[in-house]
């Protein structure tokens, strides 16, 4: 299965590479987003377009880190491109509004970096089983100048509460469609779409990748002296919350996770709030 959803990431790279003119790739430094980057690496050799990272001075220390040193060791500092909001300090994290803080510090940062540089391709690490909003995604899903997602209510009652308007795509004989029209701004382009969280993990243990030391339970140990707990999904320290694990290894978080029931992104705060702001968020633009 590993195998079959690799070479099926690896082809729609390579289409994305032939198709549009200025592709780049989103990278959180996250496991899944360095998935994208080796199976980058993979299909092409080299990663040959910027790497955006949007820097929200909300990271874990880590983060930064770990950015800095993937992108020495993989040899692509010259194509890293770190992007951030220039705010004056009062202004750094909106509590409590998560809509608002991820627009002014991800959105309107994105948005501004791609019109610059004419981004008319965007690789991204999502993946259909971590949110019901992302489950109407496509593997290359148009957005208009606006940077609005196509969506509308859906009224079967499905789990996302949204329906694309975008055509279905004929995935299983590897055709996608990449003219969308006068109003489309750029293409985002979902490689690991149909990958599960145990895959992500058997992918890294294959390739032993690195990944955040964040994920593990005996470093948190060791850092906060608090026994059984570790991330399983990281973005903002705000907004990030650690889960009840003694996983210290990748061998042991994918027996964990062969396990669980719950959802994976259980400690990100844009999944707690009221009125669907993942959903406001989707469509805005956000990752």
């Amino acid at each position: 299965m590993l195998k079959k959803l690799i070479s099926e990431a690896e082809f729609l790279i390579r289409e994305t590479a032939a198709q549009f003119k200025n592709p780049a790739v989103l990278w959180s430094t996250g496991k899944d987003s360095t998935v994208v980057l080796d199976l980058i690496r993979n299909a092409l050799g080299t990663i040959p377009f910027p790497v955006i990272h949007i820097d929200t001075g909300l990271k874990f220390p880590e983060i930064y880190k770990f950015r800095d040193a993937i992108a020495r060791k993989w040899e692509f500092n010259h194509q890293l491109r770190v992007i951030r909001a220039l705010l004056i300090p009062e202004h750094t994290y909106v509590p409590h509004d998560h809509y608002a803080c991820c627009t002014v510090h991800k959105i309107d940062v994105l948005k501004k970096f791609m019109n610059k540089h004419q981004i008319d391709a965007l690789i991204v690490s999502i993946r259909r089983d971590e949110h019901g909003i992302r489950n109407k995604e496509r593997y290359m899903s148009p957005r208009t100048k606006k940077f609005e997602w196509r969506v509308v209510q859906d009224k079967e009652g499905g789990d996302s509460g949204l329906e694309s308007l975008q055509d279905v795509e004929m995935s299983g004989w590897s055709i996608f469609a990449s003219d969308y029209g006068e109003d489309c701004d750029h293409v985002r382009v979902h490689p690991i779409l149909s990958w599960s969280e145990v895959n992500i993990w058997e992918y890294i243990k294959e390739r032993k990748l690195p990944y955040l030391k964040l994920y593990r339970a005996d470093y948190m140990e060791k850092k906060h002296g608090v026994r059984g707990i570790r991330h399983r999904s990281v973005g903002c320290i705000p907004c990030s919350q650690p889960i009840r694990s003694m996983a210290s290894s990748v061998d042991e978080i994918i027996e964990e996770l062969y396990k669980t029931t719950e959802d994976e992104r259980k400690g990100r705060a844009q999944d707690k709030d009221k009125e669907l702001v993942m959903e406001r968020l989707r469509a805005l633009g956000y990752l």
